[in-house]
């Protein structure tokens, strides 16, 4: 059966007039001339039978359905393009798994871990993208994801890596030549905090029975691997994930000047849609992840 797709060039030609919003500079960005692109729209729009522009005095602007279709066109065309660049650069490949991570987890534990994959399983190809929210797998070309919350996660299977204690840490530059702080001294320096997580410097002193502190003051930073760097580079003490400073205390670049860990009730889990349980790409990556998260908790969280 003949599908109801209009030609590439047709699509390709609208998707650059929409973002462009100019036939000119559409055609610049194609190697084409402005009448070529222009004649690829009027093609479209005849093949759709609605209009796609407004044009006004020689000015564009999409239509209500231009507007919903280029977003979709531009989706799918990129889509297109992953799925052949993946295609180009491993021809071999048994299976592609998309995965959605969270940037400092997929710096700090997760690549560093993916050479053990590789090495039981050079038939797959793991790519990783960020993403620090919840989404619709509907909605992307992930097959899966790592998320750190609850495990609820509408239509998607979850599955339990390890949980979580934040630490406080700080370059050792700041301390004066100190190794320890009582908790109540802590909010005596520059307190770091991760944005996602504003309430956590709170919950600390609140811990640790520390009561008259401005716990909202100091800076902010959107990533766990801003807010460790700015502790080794002695602007604060910063409040992160045990786990995700463990090279730079076992080297001394940080020092934990106030050991109270402030446990979460949330976790690290491997979330992915119930369609895709039967995967055997899916299967054996989700059989090693489980694996080295329970070595991970075994070792003490090393």
């Amino acid at each position: 059966m003949r599908r109801k797709i209009p030609s590439m060039e047709a699509l390709v030609a609208f998707e650059a007039a929409a973002r462009h919003l100019s036939f000119t500079r559409s055609a610049d960005e194609l190697a084409l001339t402005q009448s070529a692109v222009g004649r690829q729209v009027a093609i479209l729009e005849e093949y759709l039978g609605v209009a796609l522009f407004n044009r006004v005095k020689k000015r564009l602007s999409l239509t209500e359905v231009g507007q919903l279709y280029a977003k979709r066109v531009r989706e799918n065309l990129e889509r297109m393009e992953r799925d052949t660049l993946a295609a180009m650069a491993h021809p071999n490949a048994g299976g592609i798994l998309e995965l959605a991570v969270i940037p400092t987890f997929a710096t700090r534990w997760l690549i560093p871990r993916l050479p053990q994959f590789y090495g039981a399983h050079q038939n797959i190809v793991v790519n990783l993208a960020t993403r620090a929210e919840p989404f619709l797998f509907t909605d992307t070309q992930f097959d899966a994801a790592i998320h750190f919350g609850d495990p609820i996660w509408p239509g998607a299977i979850a599955k339990f890596l390890f949980g979580e204690e934040m630490i406080a840490v700080c370059s050792p530059r700041l301390m004066s030549g100190r190794t320890n702080l009582a908790p109540s001294e802590v909010p005596n320096f520059t307190l770091l905090h991760q944005s996602a997580r504003p309430d956590a410097w709170r919950q600390w002193l609140v811990q640790a029975g520390v009561d008259d502190a401005d716990s909202m003051k100091g800076q902010r930073y959107e990533l766990f691997s801003m807010l460790v760097e700015a502790a080794r580079a002695g602007l604060g003490v910063a409040l992160v994930p045990r786990f995700l400073v463990s090279h730079e205390l076992n080297i001394g670049e940080l020092i934990c000047p106030c050991d109270l860990p402030l446990p979460s009730d949330k976790g690290y889990y491997l979330v992915y849609p119930e369609h895709q349980q039967n995967s055997p790409w899916l299967q054996a990556f989700e059989t090693w992840l489980l694996s080295a998260a329970n070595a991970y908790i075994e070792r003490g969280g090393e």
